[in-house]
């Protein structure tokens, strides 16, 4: 569950035409990769969705040769080099009996960002692999393979599906331990002018999925919708999942004593660091005037002009704080500008569109120069007042289960 992006990253790698895009192609048994004798046919990296045999639903990443040494291509290999904190495991193809440089400054990247990796000798129907290169990692699986001779690849589908770390087929759920069977979820859904054309947006889609999985009943609100449900039917739901941006209806309109909780802030608990949200979110007060704040958003959405992340959480951090505070949107997996340590906090959206890999990779240089982090539901909470409500059925379950271990 959790859409494509959460499917696991596998960055394919290798030196200029060494058979990147053929291997592609081979292993997917699709023509998804431009083959050509050209080198430099890949130029930045090209993610593809596809259905891997044995493995199931993966992203695949094709990234430019790393010995690319003209001036186009040092902007090639940096984009390749940003692939790294973004995928789940590696291939790293080689050929001809030859480990180069760049290859053995390859794997010790893979080995530096806890990255797993096949090396795999291609283009082997010319020449099979012997171990006389360059030393290479002991627990480094090396298999021989020819994208043109029709070999079946299953043995490097298996090796692939070996090394993928469990963490990135996450399928736990969303709020599934929260619920028993038949318990009601009311989901308080805005139809607003950021609400996209004739759908629901991926987490109420993915909450909507997960309720159903774990056997219960899933009620979908616009807000006026549901107060008036509540008091015709006399109803009591189990659960009550609100948009964030109506944090302040939702805690006025439901019963005290029915938990609620926001969909930003149960991503927050699912694929972030939810720990080290609930440790930062309340550094929102003693932000000072003049402090810089970086909103990390991971996905590219065309903007309103009440935005949430661009408009609406910048006005209410300011009010709550009154401080005079200036705000930084990084859209995608984009750069962050300048230096992490310019940010007094830094915001991270729920992430519905990354992998959990990526959205921990993109806040591990705020955790490790000690910056407070949040995520947009949990701070919207907390400058309205309702953070404990809103945190309050994660932070109860989490302390049940640990009365046991």
């Amino acid at each position: 569950m959790g859409g494509r992006e959460s499917r696991p990253h596998i960055g394919i790698f290798g030196r200029t035409n060494v058979g990147k895009s053929s291997f592609i192609n081979a292993i997917t048994g699709q023509d998804i990769s431009i083959v050509s004798d050209l080198a430099g046919t890949t130029t930045d990296p090209v993610k593809k969705s596809i259905e891997l045999t044995g493995i199931g639903p993966v992203v695949l990443v094709d990234t430019a040769g790393l010995d690319d040494t003209s001036a186009l291509g040092a902007l090639r290999v940096n984009s390749t080099r940003r692939v790294l904190p973004t995928i789940d495991a590696a291939i790293l193809l080689i050929s001809e009996n030859a480990i180069s440089e760049t290859d053995q400054a390859l794997m010790a990247a893979f080995q530096s960002e806890a990255i797993p990796f096949l090396l795999i000798h291609n283009k082997s129907d010319l020449a099979s692999w012997h171990n006389n290169a360059a030393p290479i990692p002991d627990k480094a699986p090396v298999l021989d393979f020819s994208s043109v001779s029709d070999q079946d690849p299953w043995p490097v589908l298996t090796a692939l599906k070996g090394i993928i770390p469990d963490s990135a087929f996450r399928r736990q759920s969303l709020v599934g331990d929260l619920l028993s069977y038949g318990d009601m979820v009311m989901m308080i859904v805005p139809i607003d002018l950021e609400a996209p054309e004739g759908r629901l947006i991926l987490p109420q889609v993915q909450a909507i999925r997960d309720i159903l999985d774990n056997d219960a009943v899933a009620i979908v609100l616009k807000e006026r919708e549901a107060d008036v449900f509540l008091k015709r039917t006399g109803l009591r739901p189990h659960l009550v999942i609100t948009d964030s941006s109506i944090f302040l209806k939702a805690d006025a309109m439901i019963p005290k004593d029915v938990p609620l909780t926001g969909f930003s802030v149960m991503l927050a608990r699912f694929k972030g660091d939810f720990d080290a949200y609930l440790e930062g979110t309340p550094k929102i007060s003693d932000l000072k005037d003049g402090d810089r704040i970086l909103l990390l958003e991971s996905c590219s959405h065309h903007t309103s002009c009440d935005d949430i992340g661009r408009v609406k959480i910048p006005r209410w951090i300011s009010q709550f704080t009154g401080r005079h505070l200036h705000f930084e949107v990084v859209a995608g997996l984009d750069d962050i500008p300048g230096k992490i340590t310019d940010y007094a906090l830094v915001i991270q959206c729920g992430g519905c569109m990354v992998t959990r890999r990526q959205l921990i990779n993109r806040l591990r240089p705020a955790h490790e120069a000690g910056i407070p982090v949040t995520n947009y539901g949990m701070a919207i909470a907390y400058v309205q007042g309702v953070y404990n409500r809103a945190v309050a059925p994660f932070v109860k379950r989490e302390a049940a289960a640990e009365t046991y271990l």
